[in-house]
């Protein structure tokens, strides 16, 4: 990550608590968390919406470096 900031954010009491008792980490652990998975899903989602696009010709034989017999 490349710095931080500080914010101010009115979260539910009841949603927080849940949160950091499910991810056992502080609170500013658990937002981060949160964000990363925000993120991941993001890519997945535009990963996703690529399916049956893109053409791969890959021997997967070769790309694990298996002889073939």
């Amino acid at each position: 990550m490349n710095g931080t900031r500080r914010v101010t954010a009115n979260l539910p009491t009841d949603l927080l608590d849940q949160a950091t008792r499910a991810s056992g980490k502080g609170i500013t652990e658990t937002l981060v968390a949160g964000l990363v998975l925000v993120k991941r899903s993001v890519a997945a989602r535009k990963a996703k919406a690529l399916r049956g696009r893109i053409r791969l010709d890959v021997d997967l034989e070769v790309s694990r470096e298996r002889s073939r017999r």
